[in-house]
């Protein structure tokens, strides 16, 4: 009479198959919430339809990565071991964050109208409380959210479901630069969703590369440019 017994390998693989399968979910999980949360309150604001989803978002992948035994300094938000090479990074991010989306912008003029961000932010000019109030969902929402959200939580989670691995990484990045274009493309049109997410690409090789580790060069970076971006606009000052 013969038992059939599990072999050491059958058991990794077995293992490895059900944190695959939990990354997916949990990866799925967090995209549903910001698509559900953000377009029921579309209708309702523009404004605030963002930072909402991103905040509910931030909720539940918090609870994920917990439940998993994780924090979000496992996926590199941690406090700087050294603060000159984080500035260091942060201006080399900035610089290769520039590069990729003006190239972008070099061929999404060919198929598409830049339409900026279609009045969204117009109410800050010279208005220093809703300014204010900006600056607060930039580094909220704009700066931290959105990178640990989009590179920190969908890439690691993304690139995990798929086996992990040079190959799983790149399907991983090119998953979350085209969710988080797709993610602007509702003020900023198609044109701003091709350039946005080559900045998302951007971001993302180099979380790949240093932001595992630290990922705070890039919300540094983000909010620096959407800083930026945000004071130009309350002096009346064209991007």
């Amino acid at each position: 009479m013969s038992q059939s017994q599990e072999g050491p390998d059958e058991n990794v693989y077995r293992r490895q198959t059900k944190e695959r399968l939990i990354a997916f979910r949990d990866l799925a999980l967090v995209v549903a919430m910001m698509v559900a949360v953000k377009q029921s309150l579309l209708p309702i604001t523009q404004l605030y339809a963002g930072p909402a989803s991103t905040l509910s978002a931030m909720i539940l992948a918090t609870i994920l990565l917990r439940r998993r035994g994780r924090s979000w300094g496992d996926l590199g938000f941690r406090w700087p071991e050294s603060w000159s090479k984080t500035l260091g990074l942060t201006v080399l991010t900035m610089a290769f964050f520039i590069v990729c989306t003006q190239l972008m912008v070099l061929l999404a003029d060919q198929f598409f109208e830049d339409i900026g961000t279609s009045d969204r932010f117009s109410h800050i000019k010279g208005d220093l409380v809703a300014y204010a109030l900006i600056m607060f969902l930039v580094w909220t929402h704009g700066s931290f959210f959105e990178e640990l959200l989009f590179r920190a939580f969908i890439i690691s989670n993304a690139s995990e479901s798929l086996g992990g691995g040079l190959r799983g990484d790149i399907i991983a990045l090119l998953i979350s630069s085209a969710f988080f274009g797709y993610r602007h493309a509702y003020y900023q049109g198609w044109h701003g969703a091709l350039v946005t997410g080559a900045g998302g690409f951007a971001f993302g090789v180099f979380y790949l590369w240093f932001g595992k580790r630290n990922i705070m060069p890039l919300i540094l970076a983000h909010g620096t440019f959407n800083t930026l971006g945000q004071t130009f606009r309350y002096l009346g000052i064209e991007d």
